[in-house]
């Protein structure tokens, strides 16, 4: 406590000192440090003493003794003090050790405990005091939260629970600000007037009465309110680390620059940090990155199948929000859901959620699930949030261990279901040694004014938005520019010198366009390259024949699913330059020039793949293209309108990407469009029995090398390519040319085919 604020509570008449205490050694230790200070700074007021064990039961402290306080003059001061026992606090980076799970917390030492470190480390120990306010001060906040005149026993409960808040913020300039957590959420929000007018509606719109609602609402807390705190909020923290560990170097990889800007951000706004979502591990990643960096604990948002024993129940003391899978006809939980997330906003408290709602299972970024991000609007139009930001946060990894699992499933089999068994069995898979975690953060999405929940088109802007933004800072890593040569050669190996060419040849591409690559790409570190390619052909990603006249790689026999993950990754920091190639031939074959066939077929193909990748708008997408071109063929749009001129500047472009980027999409979207063209007009397909339809042909289609690769068979660019169809109105569309239409859009693929086969032919030496 400061001497000025000693200084200020000289005036006061009289100042009632709340002792925040676990047991008489506290007790003793902050009767002491109160008379010691009262004669240092000599103050004059009547101070009267009331013991709050708040420590004991943060949420509904016994608060008998401060009752009749509360009649003394409206003038009269509460001071809070507590005892800070830095055991474990000393270092920012102290972390609980297992017998402190067996012994109890060391922050609040039993009796026994506490008389020892006070006879060998009295310097430990530390009496601190929260800032004060007066009873009037208190009364009003009070009364203004619930709108209301307020009783005696509802004022001390309040008051008990400013005095917790004033001390954790005092409390938190020793710790460290991860420790910034609400406190008495269910309490605070059961007496505010907003809470009590959104039951009101529900009332009225189901016909229930208030004190059944209100009743409910309180089980729905106890479900749903994360209670964090500063001992579990350790215990995550050690075992983040712990299962990061198991395959990940102990240095994570941190944009500290935009990590700076993020937590300005979260001071001053309410945000929610919307990350990628690639691997179980993403979550504990966040969590670690975020208590490392002394940044508060983000409230992540997540499904209840994830709240399985021993897991769900430290990760709800450390900042958890555990949500029913499935609740639109519950009117009453929507609400509670509503003004709960609405008051961690209102106090700055980050939120955060995999943008994905799901990991993606094909390496790139997956369409957003709207979900979580509707409830978190919903929530800000409900309680007039302001200038709402959400921050995406891009996590990648050199490998992942869920990547075998995922082909897997891509390719038909099952997932299984979440269990402490099934998690039991994950850690043990993630012993291996997979490289580097790497944090980059992109530029918010700014909502000033939270939209109205009736308009959907808003939440789609925003969601795709996150989508771009993320994109863009999502690093390009070494083994996926491996994976990206190694699938656009195969079947042939390359060379370690062919090999090297061509990892050199697009990473200087990606760096003279500012792209973020990993430090071993950007600073063409031998030791780290070949340190990672060895982990690749370790995890049997790779293979390396050494019996010839020269060392060649290849992606292992089966693999390609797994490595098409990798490449997928940042395939689309090459999309464009993939799409003008495929123009440039497509004109040169068709001896077309002029900038306007150019630009018809760009947006042609733009449009084909719409649903695997995130676009800029329209307008971006063109001055990306046209910056792209003049790279290489300044006015190019005039320089197209002379014969043989396409075919000149594709001779110009280097290296040669589309083969290696678009063709296992152009050959699932085949397979979908030979199945759909198959299917008799009038015999209607879902998009389940399509997809398993396409499983089957495109099998068959790879046995008869119709298609190149088994990265080609997939049930999520199976999905896609039905839903493409869908939208060009091919799957239950009308009219008697619909068998025609669908035979056309089949040939159109195969002739697409073709056209990244001869790119092909050129790019490979």
């Amino acid at each position: 406590m400061t001497s000025q604020l000693w200084q200020n509570l000289k005036t006061s008449e009289r100042v009632i000192a709340v002792l925040d205490v676990a047991h008489g050694v506290e007790q003793n230790e902050l009767e002491q440090f109160l008379r010691n200070s009262v004669v240092e700074h000599a103050i004059g007021a009547e101070i009267l003493e009331c013991v709050l064990p708040i420590v004991r039961d943060r949420e509904n402290p016994a608060v008998t003794a401060l009752l009749p306080l509360l009649d003394l003059p409206g003038d009269t001061l509460v001071l809070p003090l507590r005892v800070v026992w830095r055991t474990s606090l000393q270092e920012k980076s102290a972390r609980p050790r297992p017998r402190d799970l067996l012994f109890g917390n060391p922050r609040r030492p039993g009796p026994s405990r506490a008389r020892r470190i006070l006879r060998q480390h009295p310097e430990r120990v530390v009496c601190i005091a929260g800032e004060p306010a007066t009873i009037d001060q208190l009364r009003d906040r009070l009364q203004q939260l619930q709108g209301t005149d307020v009783d005696t026993s509802a004022l001390a409960s309040f008051v008990a629970g400013q005095a917790g808040l004033a001390l954790d913020v005092a409390e938190r300039r020793l710790q460290g600000s991860r420790y910034k957590v609400p406190r008495r959420v269910a309490n605070i929000l059961l007496a505010s007037t907003k809470f009590r007018s959104a039951v009101e509606l529900v009332s009225a719109e189901t016909g229930r009465g208030m004190d059944d609602l209100m009743h409910e609402s309180e089980e729905i807390m106890r479900e749903l309110i994360s209670r964090p705190q500063p001992f579990w909020l350790d215990v995550m923290a050690q075992l983040n680390h712990w299962v990061m560990r198991l395959g990940y170097d102990a240095d994570v990889v941190i944009d500290q620059e935009g990590l700076e800007r993020v937590r300005q951000w979260s001071r001053e706004y309410p945000t929610a940090l919307l990350w990628t979502h690639k691997t179980h591990v993403d979550g504990f990643a966040v969590n670690a990155m975020c208590a490392d960096n002394d940044f508060p604990a983000p409230h992540i948002l997540g499904g209840v199948n994830m709240a399985f024993a021993g897991l769900g129940f430290v990760a709800k003391r450390a900042g958890a929000i555990f949500i029913r899978r499935s609740f639109q006809d519950d009117l009453l939980y929507k609400a509670v859901l509503r003004q709960y997330i609405g008051y961690l906003m209102e106090k700055r408290f980050p939120l955060s959620w995999a943008f994905e709602g799901t990991r993606s299972r094909v390496g790139k970024l997956m369409p957003p699930r709207y979900g979580l991000l509707k409830y978190v609007m919903d929530a800000a139009h409900a309680t007039g949030a302001e200038n709402l930001h959400f921050i995406p946060i891009s996590i990648s990894y050199d490998m992942i261990g869920d990547v075998k699992d995922y082909a897997a499933m891509e390719s038909g089999g099952t997932k299984r279901p979440e269990s402490l068994r099934w998690f039991i069995g994950y850690l043990r898979g993630l012993r291996q040694p997979m490289g580097k975690i790497y944090f980059n953060f992109g530029e918010p999405v700014v909502l000033p004014e939270a939209p109205s929940p009736d308009d959907p088109r808003e939440l789609q802007r925003v969601a795709f938005a996150v989508g771009v933004a993320v994109n863009k800072v999502s690093p390009i890593t070494l083994p996926s520019v491996i994976s990206m040569v190694l699938l656009g050669s195969a079947p042939r190996a390359l060379t370690t010198d062919e090999l090297r060419s061509e990892v050199v040849a697009l990473t200087d591409w990606a760096r003279k366009r500012g792209i973020t690559l990993t430090r071993d790409l950007d600073e063409q570190d031998p030791t780290q390259v070949s340190d990672l390619t060895g982990k690749m052909i370790a995890s049997g990603l790779l293979t390396r024949y050494d019996d010839g006249p020269e060392q060649v790689y290849t992606i292992a026999a089966e693999q390609h699913g797994v490595a098409s993950y990798y490449r997928n990754m940042v395939i689309h920091y090459f999309l464009n330059k993939s799409i003008i190639e495929l123009v440039l031939v497509n004109m040169t074959q068709l001896e077309q020039t002029g900038s306007d066939a150019f630009w018809e077929e760009a947006e042609r193909l733009r449009d084909y793949f719409k649903f695997e990748f995130f676009y800029a708008p329209k307008e971006e997408f063109r001055r990306d293209v046209s910056e792209e071109l003049s790279r290489y063929q300044p006015a190019w749009e005039a320089a197209l309108d002379e014969p043989g001129a396409p075919l000149a500047i594709f001779a110009r472009l280097q290296p040669r990407m589309a083969h290696a980027v678009l063709l296992p999409f152009v050959e699932a979207y085949r397979v979908v469009a030979d199945v759909v063209a198959r299917q008799p007009s009038d015999d209607p397909l879902s998009e389940k029995d399509c997809v398993q339809k396409s499983l089957a042909y495109g099998r068959q289609a790879y046995l008869q090398r119709r298609i190149s690769s088994e990265a080609s068979i997939g049930k999520v660019l199976f999905g896609n390519a039905y839903r493409l169809l869908d939208n060009l109105d091919l799957i239950n569309g009308e009219g008697g040319d619909l068998a025609e239409r669908r035979l056309q859009l089949a040939q159109n693929f195969r002739e697409l085919q073709r056209r990244i086969e001869r790119v092909r032919a050129a790019a490979l030496p």
